[in-house]
């Protein structure tokens, strides 16, 4: 006989009644239990987040086994870096640049797929991303949460959660925003079974 999953069904009871959390309770979630935050860490396996020191520091490749760098803060007047910037480093780095201010009206959603594409990528190929931006707390969190919710279907809890563990993080409130309404976006299309992505 074939089972039937339903929102009754305890294997799906909670992805049922799941619901993105206002910003309080995140900022709560965020903000609880800190400590200091170093130049790197690997939040998830092969995805490190880290600031522009180990951006700029060209042993970092060579020392994290960095295989892909994400620049959050990519710019002449932000942290101008670039594939170049890499080019004589032993490790052959692929390079993905987001020009993002760290501004809460700064619109980051746009960048929420390519980027999770190119992490996914480099992990799919068993490579080892680094996701950097100025300090490595908001801008770069922001584009790894996203991932984990696009490609590892997390849910943004479960994405704060699992990066925690490992880094203290601080998107800024309109960048929760933008990450809230992807999280409802997938949320609703977890709870359709459609079988088609949700438009993010």
């Amino acid at each position: 006989a074939t089972e039937t999953l339903s929102c009754e069904s305890p294997s799906r009871q909670t992805e049922c009644e799941y619901q993105t959390p206002p910003t309080s309770d995140l900022l709560h979630l965020l903000l609880k239990n800190r400590h200091p935050t170093g130049p790197i860490d690997e939040v998830w396996p092969g995805v490190h987040i880290g600031n522009d020191s180990a951006a700029r520091d060209k042993e970092t490749p060579r020392a994290s086994g960095i295989t892909h760098v994400v620049n959050a803060a990519h710019g002449p007047d932000r942290i101008d870096t670039g594939a170049r910037f890499y080019a004589d480093v032993d490790v052959d780095v692929s390079y993905f640049g987001v020009e993002a201010a760290d501004k809460r009206d700064f619109d980051l959603t746009p960048y929420f797929c390519p980027s999770a594409t190119f992490i996914q990528a480099a992990l799919s190929a068993k490579g080892k991303v680094l996701v950097h931006c100025a300090r490595g707390i908001s801008r770069s969190a922001t584009l790894v949460l996203a991932c984990l919710m696009i490609h590892e279907k997390l849910t943004l809890v479960e994405a704060i959660k699992a990066v925690r563990r490992h880094r203290d993080v601080l998107p800024n409130s309109g960048f929760l925003d933008q990450l809230r309404r992807l999280d409802a976006t997938l949320s609703l299309g977890r709870k359709t079974e459609s079988g088609a992505a949700p438009q993010v």
